[in-house]
């Protein structure tokens, strides 16, 4: 398969991401249409001194990449293909947010 249908037939991850702080064990919670994308867009963020959320970022620069966790917690087909499901991931992250029950002192 060529290089250009290979990303016409393309179909990213979409769903639920965690990023964990482990020794806080604060954690930035979100939903993304490409979660492979997200993950690496927060990671670079981090890693160049560019993430908006500043404790997070501080928590990175006194702890390390080491200190973080990475994670999908969950994914949503889309019903047709080419849908890009934005309330479906709204709900699922709703939910995932019921289920972790975070405190406010645990989330970035």
């Amino acid at each position: 398969m060529t290089a250009p249908r290979q990303y016409k037939d393309f179909t990213p991850r979409m769903g639920v991401y965690r990023v964990t702080h482990t020794p806080s064990g604060c954690t930035l919670l979100g939903h993304s249409l490409h979660l492979e994308g997200m993950l690496n867009r927060i990671r670079f963020q981090l890693q160049n001194g560019l993430h908006p959320q500043k404790s997070m970022q501080a928590d990175w620069r006194a702890d390390g990449a080491d200190a973080f966790t990475f994670e999908v917690l969950d994914e949503i087909t889309p019903k047709n293909p080419g849908d890009e499901p934005v309330d479906d991931l709204k709900e699922l992250l709703a939910l995932w947010q019921e289920k972790l029950n975070l405190l406010p002192a645990q989330r970035y």
